[in-house]
């Protein structure tokens, strides 16, 4: 007797992905609407606002990426857990 073809859960959004999505999407968003930093002023320590943006937004991106690895690790493995422990 043929056995079965198993059925994929496919793609599912949950909360965590949302959140995932938003920390990767933000810098984008950020980087691509020039309007909102193509100024001068304020300046840091004498650097015009136009470049110190971009470059804090180096570090928050940095900071966004290592923030949505971490929760997709965790979801990850609670999909793991669940399928385990489905199976059993």
């Amino acid at each position: 007797m043929p056995k079965a073809p198993e059925v994929s859960e496919g793609p599912v959004v949950t909360p965590m992905r949302v959140v995932i999505g938003l920390c990767l999407f933000a810098p984008f968003v950020a980087m691509l609407w020039v309007g909102s930093y193509a100024k001068v002023d304020p300046t840091f320590i004498g650097i015009p606002f136009f470049y110190w943006y971009q470059m804090a937004w180096v570090l928050i991106s940095t900071a966004l990426t290592m923030v949505a690895y971490k929760l997709w690790q965790r979801d990850q493995r609670s999909r793991a857990a669940r399928k385990g422990g489905a199976a059993e």
